[in-house]
């Protein structure tokens, strides 16, 4: 049995969405404070209403009020007799909020392993150069069974692998000290915007995004983003990351009567500002591909030229709000707004985006054969729920009693790259003091005889055929001395440099 159509519109007639041609996805544009966030609330809570998950970002801070009943406001109630709605029924959805810094809502959490070398480069602000180079990371790291969850992990395995890098560059290609030492700049920066408490787990369950409540409505889960976009890449890389991992993961379901999830990702333009060709491809694909999962992903932005052209030729559902054209170039794209639509003989298109008011749009979505419908006129239904933000209260409530109330609190740290890098630095033999005072290094740095054969140098890598890279063990008991021995002469030296300056006394 199909869902009934999600009533979006009035002014002749009125305006639906298909329920069975929502995952062929949308796009809501429109300027500032023309009603954008209202019309995603409408179709937020129709989804909701018949039983269908949503996934949205509160970029305002004020979305969380689709929690509560509306109705109250006298705007709604303006409207309402404007459009002669008169089976109105105030109503609340289920929620459940998520907050990567864990303050207004549940703990989003993401392993370094999950996210992957490609977005984690974008992350990261990559060069092509620097992005291979952590590419030769992942895979070193996966070769050899040691764990990507957090961000100390990466650090520990790009040590390790600048610290061998002679190993690896035949197999992988070259390593430059430069490149390791950009990408750990960037961790040090991402962690300075929140990553530490993003990459770490228990990660999320992407099954958490998808439930329903005991009345069979579908859950509204809300990204609190007012702060995350203060990080503008990280915020788009997350919902990117959610997007991705949703079409991996979920089953084909081919053509469904409603969607299984449906994605609003909001400020759409920050996913797509200087974003480089694989990864534009990637999403591409997503969106092409993602709807035969049933989710449908609707972008929100200010102009539907933000979007690039084969992305937006996928978006079917169109709701246009006002632009404002004061410039020869804000002429340029309202027109180009205008010829997204079906043509109507009756409408100039892109007159009306200028002229539109708050709360009016213009409307076309697809009919039950896939083609969009002519591009109507009309004003959006006011929301069910209420317009505006919830009391801190309000929320603590709602997060004490969510589905998944305790599952993400605690922060779990099992063991894996850093640790077990970690233990082989501790267990590196200490050298004795006869080693220290006459021995290879020690010997040379203080003047005395060697009584060992200095080691040989690293071998480069154009040297003689035939001879095997060290074993991984090999390589980490290596870093483990050079870190060792590094600790030694630094506590000589400072003891050395501090008589020579009259350094004051050592605490015990």
């Amino acid at each position: 049995m199909s869902a009934e159509p999600i009533f979006i519109a009035r002014n002749k007639t009125d305006m639906f969405l298909l329920p069975q041609m929502a995952n062929r996805h949308g796009l809501i544009s429109g300027a500032t404070g023309t009603g954008k966030t209202v019309t995603l609330q409408v179709l937020a809570e129709s989804f909701s209403a018949m039983g269908v998950p949503v996934f949205l970002s509160d970029v305002k801070g004020d979305l969380a009020g689709i929690s509560q009943p509306g109705g109250q406001s006298p705007k709604v109630q303006e409207r309402l007799a404007q459009l002669k709605i008169d089976d109105y029924t105030p109503a609340g959805c289920p929620v459940t909020f998520w907050d990567v810094f864990g303050e207004k809502g549940h703990p989003v959490r993401a392993t370094i392993s999950e996210m992957g070398p490609l977005l984690l480069a974008r992350l990261l602000q990559l060069n092509d150069t620097q992005a291979g180079v952590l590419n030769i990371v992942f895979r070193v790291a996966d070769e050899n069974g040691l764990l990507l969850l957090d961000l100390k992990d990466l650090r520990a395995m790009l040590q390790h692998v600048g610290d061998n890098a002679s190993q690896f560059t035949t197999q992988y290609g070259n390593i430059s000290p430069a490149s390791i030492g950009a990408i750990q700049r960037g961790l040090l920066t991402l962690e300075s915007q929140g990553g530490d408490k993003y990459f770490a787990e228990p990660a999320l369950n992407l099954d958490d995004l998808i439930q329903t409540d005991s009345n069979g409505r579908g859950v509204v889960n809300i990204l609190a983003a007012d702060k995350l976009m203060q990080s503008p890449q990280v915020y788009a890389t997350l919902l990117l990351w959610l997007l991705s991992e949703l079409f991996e993961r979920l089953p084909e379901v081919g053509d469904v009567q409603k969607p299984k999830l449906v994605f609003f990702f909001d400020e759409a333009h920050l996913l797509f500002n200087d974003i480089p060709g694989p990864l534009l491809e990637k999403i591409e694909q997503v969106v092409r591909l993602i709807r035969s999962k049933g989710v449908g992903v609707y972008f929100i932005t200010q102009n539907p030229r933000d979007v690039p052209d084969n992305v937006l030729g996928q978006l079917g559902n169109r709701v246009q709000h006002a632009l404002r054209a004061f410039t020869p170039r804000d002429q340029k794209a309202v027109q180009a707004a205008a010829d997204t639509f079906r043509p109507n003989p009756k409408l100039n298109t892109a007159q009306a985006i200028m002229e539109l008011g708050v709360g009016e749009a213009l409307v076309s979505c697809l009919v039950e054969n896939g083609q969009p419908q002519i591009v109507e006129r009309a004003f959006i239904v006011p929301p069910r729920s209420q317009i505006g933000p919830i009391s801190p209260q309000q929320r603590q409530q709602l997060m004490a009693n969510s589905l998944v109330a305790g599952v993400y609190d605690k922060v779990i740290d099992r063991e894996s790259a850093y640790e077990k890098l970690t233990q082989a630095v501790q267990q590196a033999p200490t050298p004795s003091p006869e080693q220290q005072s006459s021995g290879g290094f020690w010997g040379r740095m203080f003047g005395g005889g060697s009584s060992s054969p200095t080691p040989a140098p690293a071998p480069r890598t154009s040297g003689p055929p035939g001879r095997q890279p060290d074993s991984m063990g090999t390589m980490i008991a290596k870093t483990a001395t050079r870190v060792a021995t590094t600790a030694i002469v630094g506590t000589i030296a400072r003891g050395f440099l501090g008589s020579i300056f009259g350094g004051g006394r050592r605490r015990r």
